[in-house]
């Protein structure tokens, strides 16, 4: 099996971009002072991402088998991170931490998988949505909250 060819390639840039728009959402995370920064966010995009690769890999090698699904696989990302996200999600009294932190690694799931399955445009103009959310929305909802109405 040789490392270095054209498909590999491909793969690689995958879960490179995975990783590096992980890492942007991450960033801004980070600067929020939250738990989940950088690393995590990452590590999630580009665990998607390559969940999706294995699965379009192994679908490409059972083709013709009726009971093989593989997207079955990357359905169960969803699952997967719904239980990372639900350890980030602290009760203290009245107040909930983390929601917002969670539904961030949720969606960089879903743009690890966008990569995966090749839909670049689409990751990118979701990671800078996210960003959007995690900032500007940030901003305005403080100073709505600011204004106590």
């Amino acid at each position: 099996m040789t490392l270095l060819t054209p498909e590999n390639y491909i793969i690689f840039f995958k879960l490179f971009l995975a990783l590096l728009l992980g890492i942007t959402l991450g960033i801004e995370r980070a600067m929020a002072h939250k738990t989940a920064g950088m690393r995590t966010f990452g590590l999630v995009c580009m665990g998607a991402c390559l969940f999706v690769i294995i699965s379009e890999l192994m679908a490409s090698q059972h083709v013709n088998q009726s009971s093989f699904d593989p997207l079955r696989m990357a359905s169960q990302i969803i699952v997967g991170i719904g239980f990372l996200g639900a350890g980030l999600i602290i009760v203290k009294g009245p107040e909930i931490v983390g929601l917002t932190t969670a539904a961030g690694l949720w969606v960089t799931a879903g743009i690890g998988m966008a990569v995966g399955f090749g839909l670049y445009a689409i990751a990118i103009f979701a990671t800078l949505i996210t960003l959007f959310a995690f900032v500007a929305l940030w901003a305005i909802e403080e100073k709505i909250k600011g204004q106590n109405i």
